[in-house]
């Protein structure tokens, strides 16, 4: 039986081998642990009462907003830190990265009243497009789609900053919570909800309007990822405008898809090509047939 001893001597010597899966001698990455922790303690912010143990009363609510936002704000500077160690923006100087890490996180910290006016659309869409939902409590508490596209648009902010490698731990941990993958780099307009939400994939240079309302399984892609990194940057996903319903499991590709104003794409579609404002496109078994609404002979329900 082997040691302890010569266990490790065959790890180690596996980390000398296969070395681009480690990361020794170089700069502290942020933390998938603390970043996750501060993360929970931002969605206490957003929705205060929610997502605590205890009912916090309004006459305490400054005091505890207070104390939370103090904690956060030195966990969360640590971590921007290690992020800007570990890739500076151009210009910016060694001395400076810990004066930029407390900038980039009170201007982070000071977006989230802007954060909880859109969130609040969001629940509002929730709650007007399910007639399961019972109340907006309920929403909040219950409904996976509000954890992952909270933290959607808290890493977002972060995204939009240059703030490596934590808005993807963020978004990730999200995904493994909700099943609904929102890339931090997808711009997502107001009012938007994603029914019952698993396998719902959006990505990174998506681009969704006000009032779109999407079901489970549908995927917002890239026609082709097989560039790789000769593709960072290009716009690879669509973009779908106001008030476009998207039925699940349809899979719309490509960055230069639009999919117009006030459409309805059916379930189980695949779309590779732009499609005009208000049309409806649906798939009846054999073919995939994109209609006008304005066609009076179209007796159809385009919302369930």
């Amino acid at each position: 039986m082997e040691t302890v001893t010569q266990l490790a001597n065959q790890l180690v010597a596996s980390y000398a081998k296969t070395g681009g899966i480690n990361h020794l001698d170089g700069k502290n990455l942020p933390s998938k642990r603390v970043v996750t922790a501060i993360t929970h303690d931002l969605l206490r912010l957003l929705f205060p009462g929610f997502f605590d143990e205890k009912l916090i009363h309004s006459s305490e609510i400054k005091v505890e907003t207070a104390a939370l936002l103090d904690s956060i704000l030195g966990k969360l500077e640590d971590e921007i830190r290690k992020s800007l160690e570990y890739n500076p923006p151009a210009g910016l100087a060694k001395k400076d990265i810990t004066k930029e890490a407390h900038k980039l996180t009170v201007d982070f910290l000071g977006s989230l009243p802007r954060i909880r006016d859109l969130l609040q659309t969001d629940v509002d869409a929730a709650f007007d497009g399910d007639p399961a939902a019972a109340s907006k409590e309920e929403i909040i508490v219950s409904y996976p789609f509000i954890e992952g596209i909270a933290v959607q648009r808290l890493a977002h902010e972060l995204y939009l900053k240059n703030v490596a490698l934590i808005p993807r731990i963020m978004a990730e941990w999200a995904h493994a919570r909700t099943g609904m993958d929102l890339h931090p780099g997808a711009k997502i307009g107001t009012h938007f909800f994603v029914d019952h939400c698993t396998g719902t994939v959006v990505g990174e240079t998506a681009i969704i309007g006000n009032h779109v309302k999407m079901y489970h399984g549908t995927t917002l892609g890239a026609k082709s990822t097989a560039g790789g990194q000769l593709l960072k940057g290009k716009k690879r996903h669509p973009t779908i405008e106001d008030r476009v319903t998207i039925y699940p499991g349809a899979t719309i590709l490509g960055g230069e898809t639009i999919i117009g104003a006030g459409s309805t794409i059916g379930g189980n579609v695949f779309i590779m090509d732009s499609v005009q404002p208000n049309s409806l496109v649906i798939y009846d078994g054999l073919d995939m047939r994109v209609l006008s609404k304005s066609d009076k002979n179209i007796a159809l329900d385009f919302q369930i």
